[in-house]
């Protein structure tokens, strides 16, 4: 590699940047390769000495399977990076390091953060000294399908976060940060200079100043920057566009926009942040198709443009604004990205708000699905584009999944951290903006960005010395941010006097926190009150002034729940809203009360084609208490059947203890052909997770009493008794792409009997995308006065579900097509034996390890007994076809205790199937990615 002198470089550079980097590096290998040299030189500004040094390889972390953003692509059920073969991973190969006397360094990479590196000196660095650290190594890149970073072919490249880094050293110590796929390196500021050769002439994009120094050689430079970008590629798909003091080069992909239409609205957006913020600063932006794919507007362009709800235009606009935003305020900001992300997001997101009610006043939520007559009546369909903000926001809060937008970002789940976080933090900021007028809000940004300009080190208490008048321990805003605490204003009541009406407001929060509401006569706002309460506020005036109140009118400040702010005077019959019928699904009006209705068709062998109606008040965003009512008609029988259910829903906040679930559930359909169960079963449920959401581990316990009422057939000679059950039901899982593990218990007590039984069930997947799943199961009787009947008793090769839980087709078959259908629960065999009952005691092991594909074997082995019989020892294997895991399955049973089953003629009558009309079952295999 070239030589240079570094002296001039460092003295000039390091006055004005704690560290200097120098980076030569050699491109070859078809860009997959890196061969670099490179100097950091780093000063000692603390009243100590330094005696190691702590570096950032996050190129390492798609080396190693064992590092931080390996464990959450687990998390998070991704199989690309688990599955990846070596040569698709990256390497850092350092093959020496010496300091400013030429002498060796050594050096060790962290055990529990393998791309940390941490370097020994020689001699301790002293305060004010400089030290000069050379690094020779070779990067291999990554395969840019893990990030968006690291290497797509020869023609193309992304070098970000791939040279080494000296980790952000304050306060004396060296902020040790893994990768975690969020572009948030956290270094302090540095003086980049970057000399970069290449075998083959590339187009080089970059956010750093460019000079050619030959046609394969080019330096590129950057001071007090903390990090860069580099994008080569064999054809440029950049432009680059010139506005005041702005350098913007993008190949964001517009569809079927004219050229110039592009070039307007690349210029309407970037002045119009210019003009909010008003850094007044030469910069020079890379706005890239990657960075959008990345952080996309979800939701935006998931359609293909011929039935998109909205236009190229407006999708190009966003996808700038967004992207603008995100990479303006990263270019502008000194905070660590890492713990205060909100901050650059709620700045964001509010003037992505801003922007859009600027400019798109009439945009609505689905664009110009609004257009059509029929979806007139959907809230979804024709609120507000930006009032979406805040239902992302709520998506989470009630299902109890949301987070402080203030914890570090590693740390949320995949939802909060790409959608509901950065919804909240627009809305807070927005609310705060409306409390104090948006002229000194936007002023108040705008001294942001310059302490940002004068500090090299930011934190959220800047932030929130901008806007408080008070001691910040007791902020609103703070706490709004750092506690997980729900927020939720309710007017409790409303009691007249004479002529007066006095309101009674709550809020759920333990601090003061500002907040507005509107009195309202003959449906028109006329008067809004900012006001502040701590826990309880009561308000009165005169009643003939005003027809309703309503808390939080515009819904800027993200409540956990709005629809107990609104309080009509003189209400109807319905109560203080009135009712609303609505097909299908809509999200969740609160100034009335919703009932959706939607068409049902359901199977089973006894009823036929089941065709009714389902109705509930569960709107798209979960609410605390539902019902659903689902009346049917049994084709088969010319009878009414059905179900119905009616839930209550407690959060917890701050307790391992998250729900507590109370509910009543009753079912009407047939077991025979002529003869109706009836189930009823009140239930009451407690659910317990692992405070670190990302973690997926859970318990829960069920406590309910099954009421089963059978009619008289004419098909079975002897009758079951009516029946009750009481049980008790302890779950325990922990899941994750690699590992799942699971454990559980049951007790049944019942006037005729009781039983007891446990499972544990273990899945793992290798490297080799070969995967084992084993589970145990073991129940006995503790009393048992049904010995002459099976009814009661456990199932080897599939459950008699007298507490009718399972979606059996045929239930009462014992032959046929509908007996082969499988459910894996208790003795979990494939193969049916002689014996297909036993009711004293069944111990049995189930594995199955896939071959290829969605192809395994499996195989199962057990004992099991009945009164008067000797105990049983069986076993049997087979080829298990898992096309969609506990959605469709196929078991064909090979070899078994009854022999070589492929020999029998009847072969046909033992293939087992899973078959699941559900499509929560289908839903659960996508939604565990994000929750």
């Amino acid at each position: 590699m070239k030589k240079i002198n570094f002296l001039f470089l460092l003295l000039t550079n390091l006055i004005f940047a704690q560290q200097e980097n120098i980076i030569f590096a050699e491109i070859i290998n078809g860009g997959k390769t890196i061969l670099v040299k490179q100097t950091i030189s780093f000063k000692n500004t603390t009243p100590n000495h330094i005696l190691e040094i702590d570096l950032s390889d996050w190129n390492y972390a798609l080396a190693t399977k064992k590092s931080a953003l390996a464990n959450k692509f687990s998390d998070e059920f991704n199989r690309s990076f688990h599955l990846s073969k070596t040569k698709e991973r990256a390497n850092t190969e350092i093959e020496s390091v010496i300091d400013n006397q030429k002498m060796s360094l050594n050096y060790y990479r962290d055990i529990v953060q393998p791309d940390i590196i941490h370097l020994k000196l020689n001699k301790p660095l002293e305060t004010n000294e400089i030290g000069n650290y050379t690094f020779n190594y070779t990067l291999t890149l990554p395969s840019a399908q893990f990030t968006r970073f690291g290497w797509y072919n020869k023609d193309k490249i992304i070098l970000k976060n791939c040279f080494l880094n000296m980790c952000a050293f304050r306060e004396g110590k060296f902020n040790k940060q893994s990768e975690y796929n969020l572009d948030d390196l956290n270094t302090n500021l540095t003086n980049y200079s970057v000399f970069l050769s290449t075998k083959e002439p590339y187009f080089v994009t970059s956010d750093l100043e460019k000079k050619l120094l030959s046609p394969n050689q080019i330096h590129l430079s950057g001071n007090n920057k903390s990090n860069f970008i580099i994008i080569l590629e064999a054809q440029n798909s950049y432009e680059t566009f010139e506005n005041n003091n702005q350098t913007i080069q993008t190949n964001l992909k517009p569809n079927q926009i004219h050229p110039y239409i592009k070039n307007f609205f690349i210029k309407r957006v970037s002045s119009y942040i210019e003009s909010k913020i008003r850094s007044n600063e030469k910069i020079k932006l890379v706005i890239s198709e990657e960075d959008y794919l990345r952080e996309p507007f979800y939701g935006l362009n998931e359609l293909p443009n011929f039935i998109s709800p909205f236009s190229p235009d407006f999708i190009f606009e966003l996808k700038f604004l967004k992207t603008y935003l995100n990479t303006y305020l990263a270019s502008h900001l000194r905070i660590d990205f890492r713990k205060d992300h909100w901050i650059l997001e709620g700045i964001q997101h509010y003037f992505i708000k801003k922007y859009l009610d600027e400019f798109y006043p009439n945009m609505k939520a689905f664009g110009k699905l609004a257009d059509f007559k029929l979806l007139k009546g959907y809230k979804i369909i024709n609120m507000p584009f930006t009032e979406q903000f805040l239902y992302n926001y709520l998506l989470m809060a009630r299902k109890n999944l949301d987070q402080p937008i203030g914890m570090e970002k590693d740390q949320l789940i995949k939802f909060n951290e790409k959608i509901a976080g950065k919804f909240k933090a627009g809305l807070l900021l927005n609310y705060t903006a409306s409390l104090m007028g948006e002229k000194k809000f936007e002023a108040k940004i705008k001294d942001f960005i310059t302490i940002n300009k004068e500090q090299e080190e930011v934190s959220r208490e800047d932030f929130y010395n901008l806007f408080s008048t008070t001691n910040n321990s007791n902020f609103w805003l703070k706490n709004l941010v750092e506690k997980d605490e729900i927020t939720d204003l309710k007017i409790q009541y409303s009691k007249r006097n004479n002529d007066q009406i006095e309101i009674a407001i709550t809020s759920s929060l333990e601090f003061p926190i500002p907040y507005t509401y509107g009195l309202y006569k003959n449906k028109e706002l006329v008067e809004i009150v900012q006001d502040t309460i701590i826990k309880n506020k009561k308000i009165n005036f005169d009643k003939w002034k005003y027809d309703y109140i309503e808390l939080n009118p515009a819904n800027l400040l993200p409540e956990w729940d709005n629809r107990n702010n609104f309080k009509k005077f003189n209400h109807n019959i319905f109560g203080n809203k009135p009712l609303k019928f609505t097909f299908f699904k809509d999200i969740e009006n609160p100034k009335y009360n919703q009932i959706f209705f939607v068409p049902t068709a359901e199977f089973n062998l006894y009823d036929g084609i089941l065709v009714g109606m389902k109705f509930n008040n569960r709107s798209i965003i979960d609410q605390p208490i539902g019902f659903n009512i689902v009346p049917n008609y049994s084709t088969k029988t010319n009878t009414l059947a059905g179900s119905a259910n009616l839930t209550y829903s407690k959060n917890y906040k701050n307790s391992n203890l998250y729900v507590s679930r109370y509910g009543v559930g009753l079912t009407r359909l047939h077991y025979l052909p002529d003869a109706f169960y009836t189930k009823i079963a009140p239930s009451i449920s407690f659910h317990f997770r692992n405070p670190d959401l990302r973690k997926n581990e859970g318990q829960s316990v069920l406590l309910r009493q099954v009421y089963v009422y059978q009619e008289r057939s004419a098909f079975i000679k002897k009758q079951n008794e009516n029946y009750s059950v009481f049980n008790v039901r302890y779950n325990y899982f922990k899941s994750e792409l690699i590992n799942q593990f699971s454990y559980s218990s049951d007790i049944q007590v019942a006037n005729s009997f009781g039983k007891v039984s446990g499972s544990i069930g273990f899945r793992k997947l290798f490297e080799n995308n070969k995967y084992i799943t084993l589970r145990a199961f073991g129940g006995f009787f503790m009393y048992n006065d049904n010995k002459s009947s099976n009814f009661f008793s456990f199932g080897v090769d599939r459950p008699s579900d007298y507490l009718f839980d399972y979606p059996l087709l045929g239930r009462s078959e014992s032959s046929g097509i509908y007996s082969q259908q499988y459910v894996n629960a208790e003795g979990g065999f494939k193969s049916k034996f002689n014996q297909r009952f036993a009711n004293q005691y069944i111990f049995t092991i189930n594995t199955s390890l896939n071959i290829w594909n969605w192809i395994e074997i499996y195989g199962d082995i057990g004992t099991y007994k009945s009164t008067g019989l000797q105990p049983k020892y069986k076993f049997d294997s087979g080829i298990h076809l898992n096309l969609v895991q506990d959605y469709f399955e196929l078991f064909f049973p090979v070899y078994s205790s009854n022999g070589f089953e492929l020999n029998d003629k009847n072969y046909g009558e033992k293939i087992r199937f899973v078959v699941t009309l559900s499509p929560k079952i289908l839903t659960s295999l996508f939604t565990r990615r994000w929750f």
